[in-house]
């Protein structure tokens, strides 16, 4: 037995002997995630348990040093781990912007000090994150972002407007991309802050969508003191850094795409129960060339966010091509979307009352959210340029 085998045969037994049996079967709804933070109260029981032995173990940032709160594991140990993880069914036991996005490049670009005092809370899920990028007028142009950062001392004063955050009303440390100098180019004069949302002078508003969900926020700073120690690299060269932050976050929301899809009804069965069969197959061939279509390009394109995953796993950070995989996990998520809908007729157009079901309700809301697929993470029209310029190189 070679030491990966070995290691698959811990790990298994580790999962089936950890993992609550309620933690094996699909979320039922978002209150039941668990995302860490001062200010979370974990519903379920066996969901805390099941946190809880993850932390201790590492597991919830498997590839990272133990040092920082991780487990130490290699690309290849996590691959088996992510393998019996799926196999056997268990849900997330944390999720984490800070762990998904921000640690590679606190890595890469912190020192020991801010490893030591920002990654082990990651992992314990005692600290939420979320990211302060865009801006009123820097959205698609994100270098254009003007919330300003001027150095006081051992303190820089920030004053600015960032908007679209996400979760901000339910985070405790927010990542920012700031201008500490105007000049050179744009792209030049910008910073890597991260910043207590606790401190003096940082406000926050919901917004409300179209689906009725408000997950988005706007968030303000009005003279918000932010010590000079919770600078990312050095100070005027954080554009790199905020690069290497959207290429994980365009690789994230591919993944999550991935997931969810993993974690639906299938389209088939949902077409028999809303429209039934006829000697055993869908009655409509038209619906079953289009679900057999989805289902295709869907399993291609799992495939290929694996093989990414593994390269990642290896060693070498995401590059442009995750904007092939934002941009591709956004209209497939889409078309499924629209796709369930369709199966349902107007029974998948209901809003509230007692003439829909729940999940006829909650396709509605996911049809229209998913709507907003093709903003956030950098617009689609933005990464068909990234992939046009970066990744095939064409001319302008």
């Amino acid at each position: 037995m070679t030491p990966l085998d070995e290691f698959r045969t811990r790990i298994k037994s580790w999962l089936e002997e950890n993992c609550p049996a309620s933690m094996q079967t699909p979320l039922v709804n978002d209150d039941e995630e668990v995302w860490g933070g001062r200010n979370e109260q974990i519903k379920l029981a066996d969901s805390k348990l099941w946190f809880e032995r993850m932390a201790h173990a590492g597991l919830t940032a498997p590839t990272l040093a133990k040092e920082y709160g991780g487990a130490g594991l290699s690309g290849a140990e996590a691959a088996i781990f992510d393998e019996e993880h799926r196999r056997l069914g268990c849900r997330p036991a944390l999720k984490s912007i800070g762990i998904w996005m921000l640690a590679p490049v606190i890595l890469r670009y912190g020192t020991e000090a801010q490893k030591l005092a920002f990654l082990p809370p990651m992992c314990r899920g005692e600290v939420r994150w979320c990211q302060g990028y865009s801006e009123p007028g820097a959205g698609s142009d994100l270098a254009s972002l003007q919330m300003r950062a001027e150095l006081e001392d051992d303190h820089y004063v920030v004053n600015g407007q960032k908007v679209w955050t996400s979760q901000a009303d339910k985070s405790d440390w927010i990542f920012c991309l700031v201008r500490t100098s105007t000049a050179g180019s744009k792209r030049e004069g910008i910073s890597f802050l991260l910043v207590d949302m606790a401190t003096p002078g940082v406000t926050v508003k919901p917004i409300q969508l179209i689906s009725g969900y408000s997950p988005f926020c706007e968030t303000h700073f009005e003279n918000v003191r932010v010590p000079i120690i919770n600078r990312i690299g050095e100070e005027n060269r954080g554009w790199q850094i905020g690069k290497e932050v959207l290429e994980y976050e365009r690789s994230l929301i591919s993944q999550m795409r991935d997931m969810n899809a993993d974690e639906d009804e299938s389209l088939g069965n949902l077409a028999k129960r809303a429209i039934g069969t006829k000697n055993g197959v869908l009655a409509d061939p038209i619906l079953r060339d289009r679900i057999a279509q989805a289902n295709i390009d869907f399993l291609c394109n799992k495939l290929t966010l694996r093989r990414s995953a593994q390269t990642v796993a290896a060693g070498r950070s995401p590059g442009a091509e995750t904007s092939m995989f934002k941009y591709y996990a956004t209209e497939l998520n889409k078309r499924r979307r629209e796709l369930k809908v369709a199966i349902e007729g107007f029974q998948g157009l209901g809003w509230e009352g007692p003439g829909f079901t729940a999940g006829e309700l909650q396709h509605t809301r996911e049809w229209l959210r998913s709507r907003a697929n093709s903003i956030e993470g950098g617009s689609s029209e933005i990464q068909l340029n990234i992939i046009a310029k970066r990744v095939l190189a064409l001319p302008d």
